[in-house]
């Protein structure tokens, strides 16, 4: 404590107010304490208590200011005259990425929960304000586009919130450089908003998606019942005339008529077995012939008698 008689009264408070602002970023609200506030300045906690009246105060002051800073800055890149539209989304997604860079324990204070006494002049306060803003864009850019405006609310609110727990993401891995990650959200925001649909729908876990899947599915359903019944149909005229065929067997089993029928069928397997004498040749016939008529050549009818 033996430096405070060297610092002026503001110079004292603007030290407490570096030194808080960089435990409430660390640490959050709730975990610094008004001890630890006054042992890292080196000053005793009256001293704490004297200018801002406890943490509470302190914590305060750090917030308004660090928006007043991304406020002002913010101001500024949107006043500012553009030659396209794309061109503002562009400044304001650099605009706080540099907040996040040259500011970033101050940024870190104003994404953390804040205590319940904080004022309604809060960072998300802020961030409405900047949506405010980006609606006037948006409400231009759907009239020219003819798509509905009452859209326009929630997508300045997502274009602010995606740019914003971003640049909180790359606040602490900062793999990629300030442009490159500004490009990112600035293609993604902007070829979003370029391809938006008149009647946006989700296609598969809507309601009506999912009527329209169990309709598809009851349809299908009932197709393949169908079938079903068809072959069944097909199955059954088919064992009809197997049966047809057994019954006229079974009347052939059994009487006189299955007589027949053996007799008619051993008939045919007798003849079909029966070897066939081959024919005489017509050579030998001729021959045979031809000496019968030279031996009865000369003689009298009395002969032969």
């Amino acid at each position: 404590m033996g430096n405070s008689s060297r610092m002026t009264s503001f110079q004292r408070r603007e030290q407490l107010i570096e030194v808080g602002r960089a435990l409430f970023a660390a640490k959050g609200f709730e975990a610094t304490s008004v001890e630890e506030i006054a042992t890292n300045a080196k000053v005793s906690k009256p001293i704490v208590y004297e200018h801002f009246g406890g943490k509470e105060g302190l914590y305060a002051v750090v917030v308004d200011r660090e928006m007043q800073t991304l406020t002002n800055a913010l101001a500024t890149a949107l006043a500012e005259p553009s030659e396209h539209p794309r061109q503002i989304v562009e400044r304001a997604a650099l605009t706080l990425l540099t907040y996040i860079e040259e500011h970033t324990d101050g940024f870190q204070v104003l994404v953390r929960d804040s205590p319940s006494t904080d004022p309604a002049g809060s960072f998300y306060s802020l961030l409405g304000d900047v949506s405010i803003r980006v609606e006037d864009l948006l409400t231009e850019a759907f009239k020219k586009q003819h798509l509905p405006a009452r859209g326009v609310p929630y997508y300045a609110q997502m274009l602010v919130g995606m740019t914003v727990f971003t640049g909180q993401y790359w606040a602490d891995r900062r793999k990629v450089g300030k442009e490159q990650l500004a490009a990112y959200i600035v293609d993604l925001a902007w070829h979003g908003l370029s391809r938006l649909s008149p009647r946006p729908e989700l296609r598969y876990e809507s309601e009506k998606a999912r009527r329209e899947a169990s309709r598809a599915a009851e349809r299908a359903a009932k197709e393949t019942a169908r079938d079903a019944t068809r072959e069944a149909q097909r199955n059954g005229v088919a064992d009809a005339g197997a049966g047809t065929a057994g019954t006229t067997a079974a009347a052939f089993s059994d009487g006189p008529a299955a007589d027949d029928a053996s007799a008619a069928i051993s008939t045919v397997s007798i003849v079909s077995t029966k070897p066939v004498q081959p024919s005489q040749p017509a050579s030998r016939t001729a021959k045979d012939t031809a000496g019968k008529v030279r031996h009865t050549e000369g003689l009298t009818d009395s002969d032969l008698l």
